[in-house]
């Protein structure tokens, strides 16, 4: 069956591309997709803006995108366990990790369903002073929307775009990432299922050289919404320029997780594991820098290397398992160059730093979680984003030093701060230079509060109301319901 979708049908790609999706865990091939080109793109770009300029949807009632929505909410809890299954094939993932997946994009469905089924449309009366004026300030769709988005979860990125995106009322293309692509295509036939409109939604598939340029570049698309690296968010800025485009950018963090003295240590010690090794560390908020007081760090990181090498490796259905493979041989040799320039600059390798031994990692993407401790913020290795399992340790005397270690980064998404003293904790999360922090915690999230970063880990927000008003312009309408003439040139 093809697998593009375009124009409310399911297509070949134009020039005949097929690529070979394989599972990180031990190399099996789990899919054959369409491989898409610059022409799939453009075709998808002008039946989004058909839709948008003729099509009924970005005028139709809010209340009924919503209902759309909701229908896909219930689909998606009727086909978890196969979308669970591909999601976990695709990216090496444990499967209940991605169990737990499914229900978070399900629960975003929901949110902007019932949003939308609520009349949340938005506007507001403006008082002009005047009797003779009626004065609204009114929200519209942006109109053609790019959804760009990574490969550690597939489903769970795109979820927070189309579904604000179409509860605003817009049209969109989505690009999924070309190594996890299966999820994405799922839903893309859950829309359709839902009633989904011709053009309203298009999946192109294919890598981002080839089917990127439109998407970006097009002066149809009038908002590219992107979650990945830093260096492909730069570029997407530039080629957006010439026409002006709104832009939503998540970019990745290199997150700081810090500990004080006063924290409960057990729960911090385990909630560091979870912040750094979940997922292998191919987390955008992953808390890969730990920030410990130094007079607890000794015994906090012995502790912590000691339970960081009992973290058992395997594939997505071994249920042993606690932690699964890097996505792919060029990301694991990226990891291995980033442990290897940090041992050069003088961290001390605590644990891991190789790949595991052992013939059931020998098809898979395998890397041992790392500790590298004695780590200073100028180094590279604690500024740059490695996407794997290895966590930085650096340490602190003072708050003050606390808070200015923490913000030594030219990122921004996300941190954490670990005290038994509440005013402290909020006195650091207040000077974080971050879009999210978690005060005694590490990774949860709601789709009813915002997601995003400050300085270079983006601009804009996903989730919560400001995740919907990134799709919508801001209209003002003046109404003057008595006009006169004026004699300004009698």
């Amino acid at each position: 069956m093809p697998d593009l979708y375009i124009d409310g049908s399911w297509v070949t790609a134009e020039e005949g591309g097929r690529r070979t999706i394989t599972c990180p865990a031990d190399g099996t091939v789990v899919a054959e997709v369409d491989e898409g080109s610059e022409a799939d793109s453009l075709a998808a770009v002008a039946a989004a803006r058909r839709a948008f300029d003729e099509g009924p949807w970005p005028r139709s009632p809010m209340a009924e995108r919503g209902a759309l929505l909701a229908r896909v909410a219930d689909l998606l809890q009727r086909d978890k366990a196969d979308i669970a299954r591909a999601e976990s094939l695709d990216t090496g993932k444990r499967y209940v990790e991605s169990e737990f997946d499914v229900d978070d994009v399900t629960s975003v469905f929901r949110h902007y369903a019932g949003f939308a089924m609520s009349g949340g449309e938005g506007g507001r009366v403006v008082d002009t002073g005047r009797a003779d004026v009626v004065s609204t300030v009114v929200r519209e769709p942006v109109g053609v929307c790019s959804l760009i988005t990574p490969w550690n979860y597939p489903l769970l990125q795109a979820s927070w775009k189309v579904a604000p995106c179409l509860a605003a009322g817009n049209t969109f293309v989505l690009k999924p990432s070309e190594i996890s692509p299966s999820t994405t295509i799922h839903l893309m036939r859950l829309l359709e299922e839902a009633g989904l409109p011709s053009g309203v939604g298009n999946l192109v598939l294919g890598a981002g050289g080839a089917v990127g340029g439109p998407l970006s570049g097009d002066p149809r698309v009038d908002l590219v919404s992107f979650t990945g690296g830093l260096v492909t968010g730069r570029h997407l800025m530039v080629a957006a320029a010439p026409t002006v485009k709104r832009l939503a950018l998540e970019l990745g963090g290199k997150n700081p997780n810090i500990v004080f003295a006063d924290a409960d240590l057990e729960v911090a010690l385990d909630m560091a594991l979870t912040a750094v090794f979940l997922h292998s560390g191919q987390v955008c908020s992953a808390g890969a820098r730990l920030v410990v007081e130094e007079s607890v760090a000794q015994e906090f990181v012995d502790d912590l290397v000691e339970r960081a090498r009992q973290i058992r490796l395997g594939g997505p259905f071994d249920e042993s398992a606690q932690t699964g493979p890097l996505t792919s041989a060029a990301h694991r040799d990226k990891v291995e160059a980033y442990v290897a320039r940090g041992l050069e600059e003088g961290a001390r390798l605590r644990c891991g730093g190789a790949r595991p031994d052992g013939g059931a990692y020998e098809n898979g993407f395998y890397y041992l979680p790392t500790v590298l401790d004695r780590c200073r913020a100028d180094m590279s290795v604690v500024q740059d984003e490695s996407f794997g399992p290895v966590l930085t340790v650096e340490t602190f005397a003072t708050e003050d030093e606390a808070v200015a270690i923490a913000n030594s980064s030219v990122y921004g998404l996300a941190g954490a701060v670990w005290t038994a003293t509440a005013g402290k904790g909020e006195r650091v999360a207040a000077r974080l230079r971050m879009g999210t922090v978690w005060i005694n915690d590490y990774h949860p999230y709601v789709p009813q509060a915002e997601w995003g970063g400050y300085k270079q880990s983006g601009n804009g927000r996903e989730l919560g109301l400001v995740g919907l008003e990134e799709y919508q312009e801001t209209k003002h309408v003046w109404h003057n319901i008595a006009p006169t003439v004026q004699g300004w040139f009698a």
